[in-house]
């Protein structure tokens, strides 16, 4: 049976192209997509440093197409899409760590920036070309465009954009292409502002892949500052299945911007002793990794804190989260345990 599109009412072939598929979101997204029987999947990513072919589970999936493009070349961007003739693009490819956004901004401008543009340029010359009824681009983004919010208050959909790092400044750029693409050339488009996202494939670099590798290795785990910066932590699992709703519900997501979060607010330092206080628990080590905390020079510009105000994705696409805080966790702990 093939994958539906429920809004429209149709019943056809759904082809969907999905944008640095081999990194940490995507490839939790492409290997829960595998499950849903699209028609045909196509995955374009440059494969840099933070991705990695192996998350993708696709040795037995027929359908599914692989193409080493960096969306920084508009011509093999326009080649793939043209070639693939897909009706969804969900665009996940993005530098993503702040810290190496303010080391070297420019690998950010090129692949958030104009990368964003390349495949919005593309993507809407081809659904206006080929008069598509049913194409629909969804942008995934993150919720640092807006700054940080002091201890009261939560990130909505009409908070203004004042972004920080050099990162958050390429992806409310990218933000701002879609947005504008959608007003003026009625560019079938759906944004989404996310919270910080955890699980497994995530990239060692950051801070939860970091507290549990450093625990296990009995290294010292970094912490910015005081450790009294908050963050609102989503399951990667819950948030693909936010994405699925998009894709599920298009006439009601179409040409909105969703904030997307889990309620999870914590401090850094308290991510990082729950996260050892489960491994001291659950593992035979012969150490405490809390003795292994070291509190570090903070980062340049380091927003005070993240927290995400979820009624509308709710209210219009009656989507919750599935998994529990805890659960997810462990599971998490448990998948990077066993890469060691």
């Amino acid at each position: 049976m093939l994958y539906v599109m429920k809004s429209i009412g149709m019943n056809f072939k759904m082809k969907i192209l999905v944008t640095g598929g081999c990194g940490f979101i995507g490839s939790n997204f492409l290997n829960l997509a595998f499950k849903k029987n699209f028609d045909s999947i196509m995955n374009v990513d440059s494969l840099t440093y933070a991705s990695n072919p192996e998350n993708v589970n696709s040795n037995e999936q027929h359908n599914y197409e692989f193409r080493n493009i960096d969306i920084t070349n508009i011509e093999l961007v326009e080649k793939a899409i043209k070639e693939f003739k897909p009706n969804v693009i969900v665009h996940f490819a993005a530098e993503s760590h702040v810290d190496n956004s303010i080391s070297n901004p420019q690998n950010f401008i090129n692949t958030n920036v104009i990368g964003t543009y390349n495949l919005i340029e593309v993507s809407r010359k081809y659904y206006e070309k080929n008069e598509l009824k049913d194409f629909h681009f969804i942008h995934i983004s993150t919720d640092e465009v807006f700054g940080d919010l002091p201890e009261t208050g939560y990130f909505k959909e009409d908070t203004p954009y004042n972004p920080s790092s050099p990162y958050s400044a390429s992806k409310a750029s990218s933000d701002h292409l879609v947005s504008a693409w959608m007003r003026t050339y009625k560019f079938p488009a759906t944004i989404l502002n996310c919270s910080n996202n955890f699980g497994p494939n995530q990239h060692i670099e950051k801070l939860i892949p970091t507290i549990i590798t450093n625990s296990f290795t009995k290294k010292p785990i970094p912490v910015y500052g005081n450790g009294l910066n908050i963050r609102e932590w989503i399951f990667v699992e819950d948030y693909c299945n936010a994405v699925f709703h998009v894709i599920d519900q298009r006439e009601k997501s179409l040409n909105e911007t969703f904030c997307v979060g889990s309620g999870n607010e914590l401090t850094n330092i308290d991510i990082v002793e729950k996260i050892c206080r489960i491994i001291n628990a659950n593992y035979d080590l012969s150490y405490d990794c809390l003795e292994l905390i070291t509190f570090v020079e903070d980062r340049k510009g380091h927003d005070f804190r993240y927290a995400i105000d979820s009624s509308k994705i709710k209210k219009i696409l009656n989507f919750n989260i599935n998994t529990h805080f805890e659960e997810a966790l462990a599971k998490t702990i448990n998948w990077y345990k066993d890469k060691l």
